[in-house]
């Protein structure tokens, strides 16, 4: 239970006595997208750098899923159980359909192209919201670097039209989100503009309308130390964040209860697992992982 800081009571029922964090894999230049195919019993995530979709099975151990993988980032899977992909290199969205083709799905807005769409999530109605910073195209590491036709912004897609919508412009740089259990609301990690001395770097919170809008997104949460990069949330509603330290668990009322401290920086993480209570942590260069007293939300 070293690994472990109990800020609230209420985070030691979210633990258990006898499940240490495990470290899956390692050698990795720098972990991102994790997803839990739960019809495949896997996990997969990228390698960023490296340009390729890797593979965790349990007892089988690390494979890779697809090289080159476009350089992607982000990566959930929608109500049919397709993949959707970011791609740095691209400048776009991707669909694995599954007969293992790709689809692009969205690489533009106002007929100028993306920046490097880097996180994304999939809401009931089928409608593909992602992240669209400029961290994938301001250097040759993570996807080629490239000109920006367009400011940061979080963007709205509907698969069944192809129209696209700006819905938040007013980030510098938009990371990590995620949904609440009832849709209701709309979490956003703002890491900034990397470039200045002094960037943004907090979660924002965005209230979600009936028909989709937002409103708010005011400021919920800064994680201390670093930033929040990657996001996840459990039934209960609970926000999983990553941080320098580890990772941070924060109440729906922005109340920080716990951090489970993992060795290296972490950069995403998710629920899996056939019960969706092991939490799968991507610390930049080492795949961990740690089962909890508490499930995952979302789909599948």
């Amino acid at each position: 239970m070293d690994a472990l800081d109990i800020l609230d009571p209420k985070f030691a029922h979210y633990l258990l006595a006898n499940a240490a964090l495990e470290e899956l894999a390692s050698g990795f230049r720098w972990i991102e997208g994790l997803v839990w195919m739960g019809d495949a019993d896997c996990l997969l995530f990228q390698d960023l750098p490296r340009n390729r979709t890797m593979r965790w099975i349990e007892d089988v151990g690390i494979s890779t899923y697809r090289c080159p993988s476009h350089y992607a980032n982000g990566q959930c899977r929608d109500r049919q159980g397709r993949l959707i992909s970011c791609s740095h290199r691209e400048r776009c969205l991707f669909r694995t359909e599954l007969d293992g083709t790709l689809t692009r799905l969205v690489d533009r807005h106002d007929g100028r192209r993306l920046n490097s769409p880097n996180d994304v999530a999939v809401k009931s109605d089928g409608s593909i919201w992602f992240t669209d910073p400029l961290y994938g195209i301001q250097s040759d590491y993570e996807g080629g670097r490239q000109a920006s036709e367009q400011p940061p912004a979080l963007y709205r897609f509907d698969p069944g039209n192809g129209n696209i919508n700006l819905m938040a412009g007013d980030f510098d740089g938009p990371n990590g989100l995620a949904f609440s259990p009832d849709e209701t609301r709309l979490y956003v990690a703002e890491t900034g503009d990397q470039t200045t001395d002094n960037p943004k770097q907090y979660i924002r919170v965005f209230d979600v309308a009936s028909d989709g809008g937002l409103s708010g997104g005011g400021i919920f949460h800064k994680i201390e130390p670093g930033y929040a990069d990657g996001l996840c949330m459990d039934e209960e509603g609970n926000l999983w964040s990553s941080a320098a330290d580890g990772v941070h668990c924060i109440d729906p009322d922005a109340r920080l209860l716990g951090k489970i401290r993992v060795p290296y920086r972490v950069s995403n993480l998710t629920f899996g697992g056939p019960f969706r209570n092991r939490l799968f942590i991507g610390g930049s260069h080492t795949l961990y992982a740690i089962f909890l007293n508490r499930r995952g939300a979302g789909w599948p």
